[in-house]
């Protein structure tokens, strides 16, 4: 199963401006997808609520990332990234 994983136009310029690599980011979608395959892997992903629904908010550190999962057509859409409080 290959997912693929699209950014908004805000995403690519967060990952732009603080240099930082999409490997990065793929790497967190990769453990996410497993942790909602039920393997074991401790990662920070909550279900948002509000105007943010239908969405999963991925916490690593100081870095917060916002994506939409479609498990229908396995996509990911990052809507947002940015460092806590941002």
């Amino acid at each position: 199963m290959n997912w693929r994983v699209g950014f908004s136009t805000r995403a690519e310029k967060f990952l732009d401006r603080n240099n930082l690599p999409r490997e990065e980011v793929f790497e967190l979608v990769r453990d996410v997808l497993k942790k909602f395959r039920g393997e074991g892997i401790n990662i920070d992903i909550r279900k948002l609520k509000g105007k943010w629904e239908g969405f999963h908010r991925i916490r690593k550190g100081e870095l917060r990332i916002i994506a939409g999962f479609d498990f229908n057509n396995l996509s990911v859409f990052i809507e947002v990234i940015d460092w806590r409080g941002g």
